[in-house]
């Protein structure tokens, strides 16, 4: 999810269900195959992970994956389809892991949230957004830095929205709502502090502000391929063309399979010309 540092690469998203079994190939092939924008043929794969899953701990990874294929097409209504069908694997989990389950449905339903937000659904981010909320905030004795964290994450989100709406005046309140629950964190506050600046650039772009939008971005992660199409969005705005192709070009490298590099790589190499055909 976008707070989190999780870079699903085939190793790390395999890693995360225990006994993945013969599909772990398939999905590593099918990852390849959407970060070369063949999507179709990435879900042939991972619809074979998927029936040959040896577990039900397997099939919800392939699953994982297969939203993250049609988040590549920024499908948001197929991502959220399989984005639940992983989700309803760890509501069986509840009873035996209920502080990791419920962490993990909320992350997935966030998944879900990001890339219907960056394909421009925002009804349907709102409804994923608030599931992710509630279902994190369901975690048993949740320490008051996890439950400030959903929060952040809530404010964090609903700013964006208004931002895309042109709500200006709700965009600047979940800000200050976002800042106020980040400033409350303890230990989980420098983990989250870079996703401040991404927040308010993201916001500054969306409502016509390019020079704040261009000194928030150049403080959030610049390893995120998503805030380098953000920058290099703002730097057309501004007229400075050759800095937009170079902040393409760096998003356009990523080989992670999450939310954030669905939408970067493939909107990143449409703009560069060397790549534009085969995108």
């Amino acid at each position: 999810m976008e707070f989190v540092a999780i870079v699903f690469i085939a190793a790390a998203l395999l890693a995360q269900f225990p006994g993945a079994g013969p599909g772990s190939e398939l999905i590593r092939e099918a990852i390849q195959l959407d970060l070369e924008g063949q999507g179709a043929e990435a879900r042939q794969l991972l619809q074979k992970a998927i029936d040959s899953a040896g577990s039900a701990a397997a099939t919800a990874n392939a699953q994982r994956a297969m939203a993250m294929s049609w988040a590549f097409e920024g499908n948001c209504d197929k991502t959220g389809e399989h984005e639940q069908m992983a989700i309803d694997y760890w509501v069986t989990t509840e009873k035996e892991q209920p502080h990791n389950a419920f962490y993990q449905e909320g992350e997935m339903a966030d998944e879900a949230a990001r890339v219907c937000i960056d394909s421009g659904d925002l009804d349907a981010a709102v409804q994923w957004y608030k599931k992710g909320h509630e279902l994190g905030l369901k975690e048993p004795d949740i320490s008051e830095d996890r439950k400030t964290l959903w929060e952040y994450r809530w404010e964090h989100a609903e700013a964006r929205i208004a931002a895309r709406r042109s709500d200006r005046r709700e965009a600047q309140r979940h800000v200050a709502a976002a800042k106020a629950a980040l400033d409350s964190m303890k230990e989980l506050r420098q983990q989250q502090e870079s996703f401040f600046p991404y927040l308010t650039g993201y916001v500054a772009f969306y409502l016509g502000d390019y020079q704040k939008a261009l000194a928030d971005l150049q403080r959030a992660d610049q390893g995120d391929p998503f805030i380098q199409c953000l920058l290099g969005q703002v730097h057309e705005k501004l007229g400075d063309q050759d800095r937009a192709m170079e902040c393409y070009r760096k998003a356009s490298m990523t080989h992670a399979h999450n939310p954030p590099a669905a939408y970067a790589r493939p909107f990143a190499r449409r703009k560069l010309p060397c790549c534009a055909d085969r995108s």
